[in-house]
């Protein structure tokens, strides 16, 4: 890979973007937690599951509705989607503006406005752009394309009860530390989470094995092995099986923090036994990503260098290089990017568990639970 460790990677980003830091390392570390979402966020995108993806919404817990949880993603059903143009006239494209367009297709009276731009007078772009809310559902916005003259707008509205959730997880080592002295913290709040939001609970037998536990309308249990009832539910169009199961999907990156090739440590095998799926963003993609875009990139990818730099120096006016904002262009550069190296991408990420699966599988599941007919089930 084009550096021979995450450290090396990020002593990197520390003298050639945050030299003006006091504490370099840390800064360059928390840019380092920045780009695993974001590099998440647009191969959730190349999977084409844009319209379905929420950013930080709350989780309530299975059984107990009073506690909630932020998730970096969640993906929800399709209630509805609308086609919009918006004249390009340099201003802001605020909330109100596209209410103003979409209330010419549909009744917008059910819906509490929100003060979102979708994108502002700097060109710069807010994804999972939250426009509306009703009792039931919400409403976003996304660019499709950028014309000459105006803009493609897509308004989705999305069912709350979210069929999946993604959470990123990464700790950075101080210098003189072998580990981050908040690791097992967050293993463990990230394992809580992934415990409590999903009608699929797990537990153990005397020996060890996994099983999963799924209870119906009339609170009758079904127990089958974890994986086998996992696979069951999301191939099936049962809705008591389906109506309150959310998929726990963790991504964590830094091999010498998390777990080394000889072994997982406990704070590993903590959430590989609590996420659904738990996948590993290696240290050559996480490499790749920094060293092709940011670091030492081709003339065609200058944007996204210009839009993270931009973000993180010493007289920095706005951040435009984070999951919920984004430079337009560098937004446009990046969609290019994943669906020209889609392949190779996917080939950045291991899995830990399931054991023996393959991130393909992963995108099967997610497809799967994408396409069903949310409508009866729910």
């Amino acid at each position: 890979m084009a550096f021979e460790s995450v450290d090396k990677l990020q002593n990197a980003l520390c003298e050639s973007v945050f030299h003006y830091a006091k504490d370099k390392k840390k800064a360059a570390g928390r840019a380092l937690g920045t780009i695993v979402e974001i590099i998440s966020f647009y191969l959730l995108k190349t999977w084409g599951l844009n319209n379905s993806i929420s950013i930080e919404k709350r989780l309530v817990e299975y059984g107990n509705e009073e506690v909630s949880h932020n998730v970096e993603y969640s993906l929800h059903p399709i209630i509805n989607e609308y086609e919009l143009h918006i004249i390009k006239d340099g201003k802001s494209i605020t909330a109100t503006k596209i209410y103003k367009e979409l209330k010419l297709q549909i009744d917008v009276s059910k819906f509490n406005k929100k003060n979102n731009n979708l994108l502002d007078i700097h060109d710069v772009l807010r994804n999972g752009c939250a426009i509306g809310e009703s009792d039931n559902s919400f409403l976003l916005a996304s660019i499709d394309s950028v014309n000459k003259n105006d803009y493609k707008i897509i308004v989705y509205e999305q069912n709350k009860k979210p069929y999946t959730f993604f959470e990123c997880k990464r700790v950075g080592v101080e210098e003189g530390n072998k580990k981050g002295p908040q690791t097992i913290e967050k293993a463990k709040q990230g394992a809580y989470v992934a415990r409590t939001t999903s009608s699929l609970q797990k537990i153990r037998t005397n020996s060890g094995e996994k099983y999963g536990i799924i209870y119906n309308s009339n609170n009758e249990p079904y127990i089958k092995p974890y994986i086998d009832l996992m696979e069951e539910i999301i191939y099936s169009d049962n809705s008591e099986l389906l109506n309150k199961f959310i998929l726990a999907v963790g991504i964590v990156s830094n091999h010498g923090n998390w777990f080394t090739a000889e072994n997982q440590n406990k704070e590993m095998k903590v959430l590989a036994q609590s996420y659904d799926w738990l996948i590993f963003l290696s240290d050559t993609g996480l490499s790749k990503f920094i060293d092709e875009l940011l670091l030492n990139p081709k003339k065609e990818y200058l944007k996204i260098q210009e839009a993270f730099k931009n973000s993180y120096t010493a007289d920095k006016k706005r951040n435009v290089f984070t999951k919920v904002k984004m430079d337009l262009k560098a937004d446009e550069i990046l969609q290019k990017y994943f669906k020209e190296n889609i392949d190779k991408i996917e080939g950045w990420f291991n899995v830990i568990s399931p054991y023996g699966q393959s991130i393909t599988e992963l995108k099967k599941e997610l497809k799967e639970l994408h396409s069903k007919n949310w409508d009866d089930i729910l």
